[in-house]
């Protein structure tokens, strides 16, 4: 029969494991911080001679990045334009833009869906009004929805410049990267010459001579040609380099990351896993 005294011993030895255990879950649940997720508020893409093409976020450039940065432990919170919640490209939603197939995209449709404020997404101003001191980096999806309201916004502008002033990380997949031109001077201006086929010429831009990558001309060649003789308003590759971007590119639909100093862009769908990689890996050396 054991003593009093070796049972109050075991007794304080279980309290101090169970202690020590509640300690390391909380500390595995505890937040690294907030990711500010900027995405398009628009589903109708405008096309030339008017005619238009139903768009949004793709499913794995916003659900592969978001979900590597939710299991290494930060929040996310999603912001629109107009505060309303983004829309899924349904063109997106087919397995072979997903290493693990049809498995893996169900997983992240519902990873998605489970988002938690994903039905509360902020509007650009809300989030501007609550500041931006608090987060630790912002990211970009892709889809083609971007070119509508986040290539010429100024609030969208606002938002960047804090993260280059900060030096925080700031990532960008797909056409998620013509947002990056909201942060100049006029961005309005810029983007009416490009769809007036002009030179158009940039403004005070803060990624002037940033290396960068965007969805190459040769992969949106493809895609106009799933446009029944559609084609955009203009290349965002071109609008990039006449910016002054120095861009780079990899084959087309090759896994391809470009990272300078605070910036990280993704050429095209399948460079997903590899963004989220080179993003938590500055995240990480940020908090280090």
């Amino acid at each position: 029969m054991k003593s009093a005294s070796s049972i109050l011993s075991l007794a304080i030895i279980a309290g101090l494991s169970q202690s020590t255990y509640a300690a390391d879950v909380k500390a595995a649940n505890a937040s690294k911080g907030e990711i500010l997720v900027l995405l398009s508020s628009e589903n109708v893409m405008q096309l030339a001679d008017g005619k238009t093409e139903p768009t949004g976020y793709y499913l794995n450039e916003f659900g592969v990045p978001a979900k590597a940065l939710v299991d290494a432990g930060y929040k996310l919170v999603l912001a629109t334009p107009k505060g309303n919640a983004p829309s899924v490209d349904k063109k997106s939603v087919i397995p072979q833009y997903f290493d693990g197939g049809e498995s893996q995209m169900r997983d992240i449709q519902t990873f998605v869906a489970s988002i938690e404020g994903i039905d509360d997404t902020l509007s650009l101003s809300e989030v501007i009004g609550q500041g931006l001191e608090e987060f630790e980096g912002v990211f970009i999806p892709g889809g083609h929805a971007p070119l509508i309201d986040l290539a010429n916004n100024p609030q969208v502008g606002e938002i960047l410049s804090h993260f280059h002033n900060e030096g925080k990380p700031t990532a960008a997949i797909c056409h998620g990267p013509i947002a990056l031109l909201s942060g100049q001077s006029n961005p309005q201006a810029f983007e009416l010459a490009l769809k007036s086929g002009e030179q158009a010429s940039s403004e005070s831009w803060i990624y002037d001579g940033y290396k960068m990558t965007i969805f190459s001309t040769p992969e949106e060649a493809y895609f106009e040609s799933t446009l029944n003789d559609a084609t955009l308003l203009y290349y965002p590759a071109d609008a990039m380099a006449q910016a002054g971007g120095k861009m780079e590119f990899k084959e087309m639909w090759a896994p391809n990351v470009v990272v300078d100093r605070e910036l990280i862009t993704g050429q095209n769908p399948f460079s997903d896993e590899l963004l989220a990689e080179k993003l938590l890996q500055q995240l990480n050396s940020q908090s280090n």
